[in-house]
């Protein structure tokens, strides 16, 4: 049976016994509304480590002020449910008001990575995501933290943040899950109306066909880039935020891939702006 710890005190208190029991621990941080991209998660965590918990919180600190926190998609039951099938440990699902009981005044600043790609369109965004991310490591102290390959900014920053702040736990980054025609899972893929859904799936496209000139040879990434935006511009109804090639560690533009490349699009479909990115390695 899954236990839900839903205050600061009862986490440490149900970490503490597992570890005293000599058993690795394994932390997977959702903000909810799970679908299989989180079960995915949870399987390579169950893999690993000896228990496995889950966080479940809705980080106001990672909200602008005009974006969805309010009515970012909330299910415990459902969640419980998927929770419980994949044999999950326990669910630390603490109020706003248990996490911050008062405004913080110290926060994670995420340097330079935070102020790439989507960091541009969401201003404190990653700030929010370091800082809380941060407060659960050292609630929880876990072995193992895995993430999602989706979030690979996020990725990248949480990274470099155990690596530079000293954070005794391994980051493990799981491989991006997809629907059948390829759209990458998301919990705000529940916002789209059926002919957003239908064009969501040009993210995925313009993804494969800069992967695919990567792999003929071509090598300037401006070229590739534009390709990108010209794919995502032959669907209606799609406002482009990005579309860029960049340096799979340091999120930087190249002008030439010559090595590792993340390929990142970001788009508004409505009122929903959804994320995705491939990592390729070129040939030859």
């Amino acid at each position: 049976m899954t236990v839900v710890l839903s205050t600061i005190s009862a986490a440490r208190q149900w970490m503490r016994t597992e570890r005293s029991a000599g058993k690795t621990i394994g932390l997977v941080p959702t903000m909810g509304a799970l679908h299989e991209g989180h079960l995915s998660l949870f399987r390579q965590a169950r893999q690993r480590c000896d228990c496995v918990i889950a966080s479940i919180f809705v980080n106001p600190l990672q909200f602008g002020p005009t974006e969805d926190y309010d009515h970012y998609p909330r299910n415990l039951d459902h969640d419980m449910t998927l929770a419980e099938q994949e044999k999950l440990n326990a669910i630390f699902h603490p109020e706003a008001r248990e996490m911050y009981p008062q405004p913080p005044q110290i926060t994670v600043s995420p340097g330079r990575f935070g102020e790439l790609l989507c960091g541009v369109s969401r201003p404190g965004h990653f700030q929010g995501v370091a800082t809380v991310v941060a407060k659960l490591f050292n609630i929880l102290q876990p072995n193992v933290a895995f993430f999602g390959q989706k979030d690979a900014q996020q990725a990248i920053i949480v990274q470099r943040m155990a690596q530079d702040l000293n954070f005794p736990v391994a980051i493990e980054i799981c491989p991006i899950v997809r629907e059948p025609d390829g759209l990458a899972m998301s919990s705000r893929n529940q916002y789209l109306n059926a002919a957003d859904r239908v064009r969501a799936t040009v993210l995925y496209q313009a993804l494969r066909r800069a992967e695919r000139l990567i792999r003929s040879g071509v090598r300037d990434a401006i070229q590739v880039e534009r390709e990108m935006q010209e794919v995502i511009a032959t669907t209606p109804g799609v406002e482009l935020d990005y579309a860029r090639v960049v340096d799979r560690q340091s999120l930087q533009d190249v002008s030439e891939v010559t090595g590792e490349v993340l390929l990142a699009v970001a788009a508004r479909f409505g009122r929903t702006r959804l994320i995705d990115n491939m990592i390729v390695v070129p040939e030859g």
